[in-house]
């Protein structure tokens, strides 16, 4: 009986030694991240209202915090009132000349042409005295310069009244069209710049941060709020070169998560074609003298509540590891 017991316990040991010794299955180090959503600011306004604490999860459209508004409102109202006028402008050149326009070109026409019939006249009536020298031949030029003179007025005056009637020029309506088109560019833009100033959530998520508080003035493209959104996090992993070939988009893993007992089912999501170098807080044992993939594993719902930057271990099917 005695020698029984030791052989069954020298079985259990030896069986305890093997599984002891079998190789760990591959794995790889990371942490956990959310997708980030960073509200920008538009302009370097003034944070006059916080509608949101940092923590607080919001739907999507929900309103965050709003900038002063009173100078970009100015803005669009100038912008508008451009706008206006280079609209009045373009109607202006569709409609043509006036009509009253017209007959005040006719009338100065008329004008020209009597003088032009008189000085005509006045020439014609001195060129028989100036052959009979009975009148200086410079007082003849004079009254030939003179009818010159009235003919290209009435050809100036003519002309004048031939563009009136034939209305604007298509070039000066296109040029017109676009001069308005710009200016409700320039409408548009501000108006859009108004509505961002009341910042809100473009998706559903949880508020990480907000860098400034009530009364400060970021600038231009500062960080106004920080949105984690998304279902459930994701473990950013760098995967050691011997595993690469045998990871691929979609594979399943093992997650365990840094004080979470039982682990948590993963899918590759992405991985990275080139390698990097592992950064410190991934090297392990021999992986500390290779280079690895950036990798990220998609987790399921039941890892909503978990926080980011937790590190995390993932363990992959020991097919994974290359031979």
């Amino acid at each position: 009986m005695g020698n029984n017991k030791i052989r069954i316990a020298a079985a259990v040991m030896a069986a305890l030694l093997a599984a002891g010794c079998r190789p760990s299955a591959p794995q790889a180090l990371g942490t956990l991240e959310w997708d980030r959503v960073s509200l920008p600011a538009p302009v370097a306004e003034k944070i006059v209202r916080i509608d949101v604490r940092e923590g607080q999860r919001v739907e999507a459209g929900a309103p965050l915090l709003q900038l002063e508004l009173t100078r970009t409102r100015s803005q669009l109202a100038a912008a508008q009132a451009q706008a206006q006028q280079t609209r009045a402008m373009l109607d202006e050149l569709q409609a043509g000349p006036r009509s009253e326009a017209i007959a005040q070109a006719r009338a100065n026409l008329a004008a020209v042409q009597a003088q032009a019939s008189d000085a005509r006249a006045y020439y014609a009536r001195l060129q028989p005295l100036g052959r009979q020298q009975l009148v200086a031949a410079a007082e003849v030029d004079r009254a030939r310069a003179a009818a010159g003179n009235a003919e290209a007025q009435v050809r100036a005056a003519q002309q004048a009244l031939l563009e009136l009637q034939r209305g604007t020029r298509s070039e000066q309506i296109a040029q017109g069209e676009s001069a308005l088109a710009a200016a409700q560019a320039q409408a548009d833009v501000q108006t859009v710049t108004l509505e961002k100033l009341n910042v809100v959530a473009p998706r559903a998520g949880r508020v990480d941060s907000l860098p400034y508080k009530l009364g400060d003035q970021a600038p231009v493209g500062a960080p106004l709020a920080i949105l984690l959104v998304g279902e459930a996090p994701y473990a950013r992993i760098y995967v050691p070169e011997p595993l690469r070939a045998g990871v691929q988009v979609g594979d399943a893993v093992q997650v365990h998560v840094d004080g979470r007992e039982r682990p948590y089912p993963g899918r590759i999501r992405m991985i990275r074609s080139e390698p990097g170098f592992t950064p410190y807080y991934a090297l392990t044992g021999k992986d500390a003298a290779r280079l690895s993939y950036l990798a990220e594993v998609s987790l399921g719902a039941e890892a909503a509540d978990l926080p980011a930057g937790f590190p995390v271990r993932v363990e992959f099917d020991k097919a994974a590891e290359r031979e």
